[in-house]
């Protein structure tokens, strides 16, 4: 069974009456005044010998878009758990709005909405069907009809999940996901397998969402997705959070220089002595000096003095996938 289909099933039974827009009021059951959308505070679980979460922390503010990075059994998927409440923790916890996922399972089911990577889609249904049944599921939620067009799912309402491609299950399985008006999202690879126009109508989406005040909280490999979409950016590996910053102060903590290549055998350690700053050996005839853009200049002048031939030089700018990798490398990677 599928975290959505848990979720879902946990759900308080209700009318279905439909509202006019997507983007109309969100959820109003009672909740503590300003708490975090999500909060995960020192989060310890063990699968026998393995440890699949030390220690871990984070949060998302109503209105916050964080993305989770790491890399395959880094444990996103085991703190996802945790949070929507299908696996208790050995240690810490975890909150939505100021509820514990198993203790207050009723309440925190009605503003949390969960989409899973593999969608738990009946395949014979259609995805306006599916939405009509989930939507009966929740006091108040959201037209299923307005949502199928939101979500981009016009043109395939009718038709069966089984003959939908992957990218279409995928809009559909968000679509399940914002049915209740959830306050706080918990998204596995939203974008996973949908095309760059599918893409970005899921990016505007979900930009709509935190506007209205929708905490966020999700899981990707695409880095360029956690830099165009997220406020904030939580970096996991071994179980462990490597850093959790905006996407521009990641990028910018990973320095700036300049990268060298030449077809010759560099004499590093004169290089550094001469500029006074650490070089470093990037392999195929590349290097990177630890420089700002206004050295290239001197930079260029050693090699004409030395005689060592330049075939290029620029700026380094590092971006998030530079950050992340570094990150997140093994010692047994070349």
């Amino acid at each position: 069974m599928g975290l959505l289909q848990v979720v879902c099933r946990a759900a308080p039974c209700g009318p279905a009456a439909p509202q006019p827009s997507v983007r109309v009021r969100v959820s109003s059951a009672a909740m503590p005044a300003h708490p975090a959308a999500i909060a995960v505070e020192g989060l310890e679980v063990s699968y026998g010998a393995h440890r699949a979460l030390s220690g871990v922390s984070l949060s998302v503010a109503p209105g916050e878009v964080v993305a989770l990075l790491g890399p395959n059994g880094a444990g996103k998927t085991t703190a996802a758990r945790c949070i929507a409440g299908m696996r208790r923790p050995d240690g810490g916890n975890a909150r939505v709005l100021g509820l514990d996922p198993a203790a207050d399972r009723d309440r925190m089911t009605r503003v949390l909405g969960v989409m899973p990577q593999t969608p738990g889609c009946h395949r014979q249904a259609t995805p306006r069907e599916l939405l009509r049944t989930h939507a009966r599921f929740f006091a108040d939620p959201l037209d299923p009809d307005e949502l199928v067009a939101r979500a981009g799912l016009g043109e395939v309402a009718r038709r069966r999940i089984r003959t939908l491609s992957g990218g279409e299950v995928q809009r559909c399985s968000l679509a399940l996901a914002l049915v209740g008006r959830p306050r706080v999202l918990l998204l596995d690879e939203p974008s996973s397998g949908i095309d760059p126009h599918g893409r970005r109508h899921v990016w505007g989406l979900l930009a709509e969402l935190a506007a209205d005040g929708v905490g966020i909280l999700m899981t990707t490999h695409s880095l360029d997705e956690a830099a165009r979409v997220a406020d904030t950016v939580v970096v996991l590996d071994r179980g462990v959070v490597r850093a959790w910053d905006t996407p521009a102060s990641l990028s910018a903590s990973a320095g700036r220089g300049l990268l060298l290549e030449t077809p010759d055998e560099l004499d590093a350690d004169a290089l550094a002595a001469d500029l006074r700053s650490p070089v470093e050996a990037l392999g195929g005839g590349r290097w990177r000096v630890d420089a700002t853009s206004d050295r290239i200049p001197e930079v260029a002048a050693w090699f004409a003095r030395t005689g060592c031939r330049l075939s290029g030089i620029r700026a380094d700018v590092p971006d998030l996938e530079d950050v992340y990798l570094r990150l997140t490398a093994r010692e047994d990677e070349p």
